[in-house]
Formats: structure tokens, C-alpha cells, sequence
């Protein structure tokens, strides 16, 4: 072999050496993109601002969250509004959520971390699947059992500790199980979990009425402003309030709560064909009228409806100056403004059946009888034996 063959032997051998280093790093690349490694994100180049879509399956429980229009929504439930800061906070967390420990699993051994392929079986993974607007899958991830402190290898005898991490498949497939140092526990296809759980809210009621099914139990409370006492109107012969017993009136409604929304139930299902009604009126003109159903477990089925009566110019006071004027004229529009706004965003709540705590509504419902003194009647005819005399009366 002479020089000329030599030198271009060897620059063979440095070309094909190059191309097999660059192929090899290609697929490291490709591997690693699915897989990454410790101290590396999960999701590389997760593109927050192109999710539309968030899908998490359990088994045989589903979820799915929708963005439209800028708002995303709870399938599983009509279409109800989906609680933003969770999904932002949920969204942004994934971002920079990077893997602490990687171990290769052989497939029959996945199992054992809750990572056996999505299906009606046990011990299968919970899918994480995330889409853009137009339905195109973005990213996959399959989420297994909890890491627990109390025990460092990978299944093994500390799994009665607090979860301070979770087992993971990137991309859904391969070997290669990653532990994060976060437990992920929001992550469960849970619809009513997702659901934005902000509500009406009742602020200075002056009147409060409760009708039931039953007239005979139905009653109605008035008060002059929201600090003074109440008083049950149209009562009869020997009915005395029972002032003890009106504590839970004070801020009726002042901070309800919703469990869920039920979606597809006839009204015979929900006792909602033949509801108990109560009824809300405020200081600023609100009028609120909650229909109560049937109980189930802990929750009432009951719907919500808003209106308002909202005055829109103020009445000055008699010699009012015009400095003042013009502040509390400011002052009333300003409120004005902040009225609208929120019989606006609390008229939304019509339209769907909620599932309300008891604690929020059981302390309304009670029958007329439960209000009164229970020496009712000695009591107005002691008051009447007792009553001083008007000037000329004997």
C-alpha cells in the first residue's frame, strides 16, 4: 500500500467514524427528547402557551378540560367553567418539573409502580395526554404510583411515608420509569376537582323568606338594615320569634360553596320538580332565588337565579356643598360600577344544577314551628296580661 492509499484510507475511516458519532447523537437525542435524564426536564420545550386541551384517565374515570374562546371548560360537566389558577399552576409546574432518579423497568415489573398500560386492570398508569386547540396530541406522559419518603429504592418497603414524589413514563412508552420530586396529587380525572368553585354571594340581606312544599312551614324574616334584628312577618295569634334561634341568619349565604355540578338529571331525580324556594333580598337591590332538591350524601341539588334592582342616581342630602357633592357623587358611581359588575358575573350562575354542602344549607331549612319560643303562647298572653294602658283605656 502506498502513501496516497494510506492517507486516503485513514481519511475513509475519520469521514465514516463522523458520521457514525453523528448518527449515534442523533438518536441519543431523539431517546433523550422522551427520556430525559436526571436534572433534566420531563417535558423539554413544553409549549404552555399551545395547550388547549388537558386529558387524564384512571381506569375507567375520565377527564377533560377544554380552552375556547380563552376559557376552559370541564367536559364531563356541560361545559362548566374550569378553575383557571388551578390549570396555570398545574400548566407552569410541568414546565420546569425535572427528574431527580431514573431506573430501567422491565415491562412485567411496571406493574408494581402502577405503571402497566392505561386499562381496566389494576395497577395500570394514570394517562396524562395534553393537546393544542386543534386536537393534536403535544406531549404524553403515564403518572404511577407515589414516591415515599421513608424508602429510597423503587417499590420498595417505604411506601407508608408522605408522597414526596411520583413514578412517571415519559412519552408513555419505553423502559426507562423517572421519579420527580413532586407528588402531582391534583393530577386525578376528577371533574368536579377541575371545576371553578368561585360563587354567588349574598352581602346586607334585609329580607329572607323560605317556602316549602308544605305552606304551613313556610315563613319570611324582614329587618330595617343588615344589622338589625329580624322579625317574621304575618305572624298569627300566640307566634313569638324566638331570637335564640336565629343565629345562622346573620350573613344568610354569605360565603356558599358548590361540591359539583350535575349534569343530564331529570327534575324528578334532583327533587327539583318540587323544590324548596328561598328567597333573598339585599341593601343594594339584589334579588336571589335558590331552588332546593333532594340530598344525596352530604350535598342538596339546588339551582341559582340573580337579579337586581339597582338604583343609579344618588339623592343628595338637603344643603349638600359641592365639594361633597362631587365626592360622594364619585363615590355612588364607583359602587354603581362594582354593583354591575357583579350582578353580571353572578348571573351566570343560572342555568346549571349544583350540588351544594349541607352545611350551607341546612341551617336555612327549617320549618316555621322550628323559629318560634317554645312558650309561645303563654308568653303573648302574659305580654298581653302585662301590657301597660294607654292614657283613657281601663
Amino acid at each position: 500500500m502506498n502513501r496516497k492509499q494510506l492517507i486516503l484510507m485513514l481519511v475513509l475511516v475519520v469521514v465514516l467514524g463522523g458520521l457514525a458519532l453523528f448518527r449515534q447523537s442523533k438518536q441519543h437525542a431523539a431517546w433523550n427528547a422522551d427520556r430525559p435524564g436526571v436534572g433534566h426536564k420531563l417535558l423539554p420545550d413544553f409549549p404552555v402557551n399551545d395547550i388547549a386541551g388537558i386529558h387524564l384517565r384512571a381506569g375507567t374515570n375520565e377527564l377533560d378540560v377544554v380552552k375556547s374562546n380563552d376559557l376552559w371548560r370541564v367536559t364531563q360537566r356541560g361545559g362548566y367553567p374550569a378553575d383557571f389558577n388551578k390549570i396555570s399552576e398545574f400548566l407552569l409546574k410541568l414546565k420546569d418539573l425535572k427528574v431527580v432518579q431514573t431506573e430501567t423497568v422491565a415491562a412485567g415489573d411496571l406493574p408494581e409502580l402502577d405503571l402497566a398500560p392505561p386499562g381496566p386492570a389494576t395497577n395500570t398508569a394514570t394517562t396524562l395526554e395534553f393537546a393544542d386547540a386543534a386536537g393534536k396530541p403535544l406531549r404524553t406522559v403515564w403518572l404511577g404510583k407515589m414516591h415515599r419518603n421513608s424508602g429510597g429504592d423503587m417499590g420498595g418497603p417505604g411506601e407508608q411515608g408522605w408522597p414526596d414524589g411520583r413514578y412517571v413514563l415519559p412519552g408513555g412508552s419505553g423502559d426507562t420509569v423517572a421519579v420527580l420530586a413532586d407528588s402531582l396529587e391534583t393530577a386525578v380525572p376528577e371533574p368536579e376537582s377541575w371545576l371553578r368553585k368561585d360563587f354567588f354571594k349574598v352581602e346586607s340581606a334585609t329580607s329572607l323568606a323560605v317556602t316549602f312544599p308544605a305552606a304551613t312551614n313556610s315563613w319570611e324574616l324582614t329587618r330595617t338594615n343588615p344589622t338589625a334584628p329580624w322579625h317574621l312577618t304575618a305572624t298569627a295569634p300566640g307566634e313569638i320569634l324566638d331570637p335564640a334561634k336565629l343565629s345562622a341568619f346573620t350573613s344568610p349565604f354569605a360565603s356558599p360553596s358548590l361540591t359539583d355540578v350535575a349534569v343530564g338529571l331529570p327534575p324528578a331525580a334532583t327533587g327539583l320538580e318540587h323544590p324548596t324556594v328561598i328567597g333573598l333580598h339585599t341593601e343594594d337591590g339584589f334579588d336571589y332565588t335558590v331552588k332546593v332538591g333532594s340530598k344525596t350524601n352530604s350535598d342538596y341539588y339546588a339551582t341559582v337565579a340573580v337579579s337586581a334592582n339597582l338604583v343609579k342616581e344618588r339623592t343628595p342630602a338637603k344643603d349638600e356643598k359641592p365639594d361633597a357633592k362631587a365626592k360622594l357623587d364619585q363615590e355612588f358611581q364607583e359602587h354603581l360600577k362594582t354593583l354591575e359588575t357583579k350582578l353580571t358575573r353572578e348571573k351566570g350562575y343560572a342555568g346549571w344544577v349544583y350540588l351544594m354542602p349541607g352545611w350551607t344549607v341546612d341551617p336555612l331549612l327549617r320549618n316555621r314551628a322550628d323559629l318560634l319560643a317554645t312558650n309561645a303562647a303563654p308568653a303573648a298572653a302574659a305580654a298581653e296580661t302585662n301590657a301597660v294602658p294607654v292614657k283613657g283605656e281601663k
